[in-house]
């Protein structure tokens, strides 16, 4: 499947992976956007249904989902918590790409995210025990004294905090948008049915 969608690619049999076109996106995306090509859009709702959205970072992905890693007190993880249902945007503004997600949202395995968070650099471990992350705080000196208080206890090789881990969004719908001429993009959507992926091209 080419990095580039159109009729004659997604007519094609057997029926063309998303996976794969992702991957293809996401790797121009490496090679050509100016800063953080896996930054992406998450977007959950509160207990009252009110939409939140902010932007993290893919950290992983496979067929069976696209990986993020967050403190679990964090405003996020607890919407999650409460609906585990959320959308992905990936906008890759150079490639006049984007790529919109939906799907339901479970926890990574203990091993996942242990193997990622050591693979992060110290810096970041830390940061991780020093943040209450969507927390109040009073001023930038409290949160420095939080980072001195959290290496001086866990040196430099730290555990995984055990409120923090990472989610992985499975998605039922996928959709490729590329910027059209005069606005008339092209759009197709690809909706789960069991273990195959139905296509279909919206209009823009």
């Amino acid at each position: 499947m080419s990095a580039t969608l159109d009729d004659a690619a997604v007519k094609a049999e057997p029926a063309p992976d998303p996976f794969a076109i992702f991957d293809a996106w996401l790797a121009e995306a490496t090679k050509g956007e100016p800063n953080d090509p896996n930054a992406m859009t998450l977007a959950t709702v509160d207990a009252t249904g009110l939409p939140d959205a902010r932007t993290v970072l893919l950290k992983g992905h496979d067929a069976r989902g696209f990986v993020f890693y967050t403190n679990l007190e964090s405003a996020k993880a607890q919407e999650l918590a409460q609906n585990p249902k959320a959308a992905l945007l990936f906008h890759w503004k150079s490639l006049h790409r984007q790529v919109r997600i939906r799907g339901t949202v479970s926890a990574v395995s203990a091993e996942e995210a242990d193997a990622y968070y050591a693979s992060r650099a110290l810096g970041s471990r830390i940061g991780a025990w020093a943040s209450k992350q969507s927390r109040p705080l009073p001023d930038r000196a409290t949160l420095e004294a939080a980072v001195k208080s959290a290496e001086e206890a866990h040196g430099e090789n730290p555990s995984r905090p055990p409120f923090w881990s990472g989610f992985r969004v499975t998605p039922v719908e996928i959709e490729f948008w590329h910027d059209g001429a005069f606005r008339l993009h092209d759009r197709f959507l690809f909706t789960r049915e069991g273990d195959q992926w139905a296509v279909a091209r919206l209009y823009p």
